[in-house]
């Protein structure tokens, strides 16, 4: 029989992508989500149990009927600017939600826990690419609220044992190239869904945020990841941890950068439009390059990202053009 793993915030984005590979590797995933910001339409690999990783009592009563020999933990709020707006209920969700996940997961006996975590924990970059060793020094709650379950697993991972993998994505990006589970996010922040709109309808603006960076074409550059990527990543980190595996931290990125510029040609390629962005100052907070050293993730995971920019993109605009047809359906 298949073995079964919990997925918190299976219903979202990286989450359903992760069940999808979950499923193809074996494994049965129960998804427990609130649906606060998930879909259940998304949940198509296993049974969906609604709850909030805060109700110790529901966690208790899911862990018992199901009986996961892991948890893989995506439940968290991930808006960088509500983070700075209201950084209280963000610590409640993130940091209080995740020790009452991993109690529920210690009191069931589980000692596998895979952790959905980010280079925002890094901060401004000292040097790039950005190695696991990378000083830690966030720049707002969101990355801080990451940085503090990261640092109560390696507590909990010394003193009793309990083994677990912290996973740091950089840009999850793209979607399902089958069309089932893609990127559906209200209010959209990411910068490939919002080019996409802007590129799918005239009325809509894209905004560049600063074209004065010290980088070869003065925009921002990010590492954009494939969502099936990060998802292979975590079936990886997962068998390695049943397999008896220590506790660790991987960085998950391409080791490519994409400056916006570069991006929004790729953009342009994959939808026919030619339209112009405009141009905005800088935000606050935004580094100027921000860019994976994955070698780690390669050598110990084994794992090998499969995705180009041009594929990233292609699989997002075929998303949203399917998610506008429905909307007009």
């Amino acid at each position: 029989m298949a073995q079964t793993v919990l997925v918190s915030g299976g219903a979202g984005y990286v989450g359903s992508h992760v069940c999808l590979r979950l499923a193809e590797a074996g494994f049965l995933p129960v998804v427990y989500d609130n649906l606060s910001n998930g879909h259940a339409a998304f949940v198509q690999w296993g049974p969906l149990e609604v709850g909030d990783i805060r109700d110790g009592a529901r966690l208790d009563q899911v862990m018992a009927a199901h009986k996961p020999v892991a948890v893989l933990h995506f439940a968290a709020s991930i808006e960088v600017g509500e983070s700075v707006r209201h950084p209280g209920p963000f610590y409640e969700n993130n940091v209080a939600g995740a020790i009452s996940l991993i109690e529920a997961a210690r009191r069931a006996g589980i000692e596998a826990f895979v952790f959905s975590s980010t280079c925002a924990t890094y901060g401004d970059p000292v040097k790039v690419p950005m190695d696991e060793t990378h000083p830690q020094a966030p720049l707002n709650p969101y990355g801080r609220s990451k940085l503090m379950v990261e640092q109560i697993l390696a507590d909990l991972s010394r003193y009793n044992g309990f083994r677990s993998t912290a996973l740091r994505y950089f840009n999850a990006a793209g979607a399902d190239p089958e069309g089932r589970i893609g990127e559906r996010h209200h209010p959209e922040t990411h910068a490939i869904p919002l080019a996409i709109l802007a590129a799918m309808d005239p009325e809509r603006s894209f905004k560049i945020f600063g074209t004065d960076y010290p980088t070869p074409d003065g925009t921002a550059v990010r590492d954009y990841i494939h969502v099936l990527d990060l998802a292979d990543a975590h079936v990886l980190a997962l068998k390695r941890l049943l397999a008896g595996g220590e506790s660790d931290v991987f960085n998950l990125g391409t080791g490519t950068g994409t400056s916006v510029k570069q991006l929004l040609e790729a953009i342009r390629w994959a939808s026919g439009s030619n339209f112009d962005p405009e141009t905005a100052p800088r935000r606050e907070g935004d580094a100027p390059m921000l860019v994976a050293d994955n070698a780690k993730a390669r050598a110990e995971l084994g794992w090998t990202p499969q995705y180009d920019l041009r594929a990233i993109v292609k699989s997002a605009w075929d998303w949203h053009q399917a998610e506008q047809s429905r909307a007009g359906a």
